[in-house]
């Protein structure tokens, strides 16, 4: 596949791309990062991913993909890299995790402030009270399944398989 742009996709005809800067070798019109690793700041975000997958396994993860895709997919194998260098246990399930207990926490706040606001609507309805805040009411406390994500809080599950694999294999 020809890149699209320049002839070397680094942003200058005959500059390499970023990915191509990092393993210094010259970039050639058919280069699959060009147009995914400017000349730039590329070379950083390739050293990760080169660090982590290798430049092979990366071209081929690329190569496989739509051509519409590939900048996603590109962005993606960054982002899990980077991710990885940081976390080489976890990678980005850490960060998926954190958000999660966010939005569980955040979900508990609103319901809390909801139950608040009903019984400071009863209250002020006083004895004849308003047929919607007591339905409200009734509910409260909620039931905690009623509370609960799509995970179990657990980062076993959050895993999906990733520990189905041999130690190290992300690494070749």
């Amino acid at each position: 596949m020809a890149s699209s742009g320049t002839s070397g996709g680094g942003g200058s005809p005959g500059s390499p791309c970023g990915a191509c800067k990092f393993l210094r070798r010259k970039c050639a019109a058919e280069c699959v990062f060009a147009p995914h690793f400017c000349a730039e700041d590329g070379a950083a975000q390739f050293a990760a991913i080169h660090k982590v997958f290798g430049a092979s396994n990366a071209a081929k993860l690329l190569q496989q993909v739509a051509p519409a895709d590939r900048s996603e997919a590109a962005a993606t194998v960054t982002y899990e890299a980077q991710a990885r260098l940081r976390d080489p246990i976890y990678g980005c399930v850490a960060h998926i995790f954190a958000l999660q207990q966010q939005v569980a926490s955040l979900q508990m706040q609103v319901l809390q402030a909801k139950a608040q606001v009903a019984q400071t609507m009863a209250a002020a309805a006083g004895p004849q009270g308003t047929t919607g805040s007591s339905s409200l009411l009734q509910r409260w406390p909620l039931e905690p399944e009623s509370l609960s994500t799509q995970s179990s809080g657990c980062y076993s599950d959050m895993y999906c398989g990733f520990g189905d694999q041999e130690e190290g294999s992300y690494t070749k």
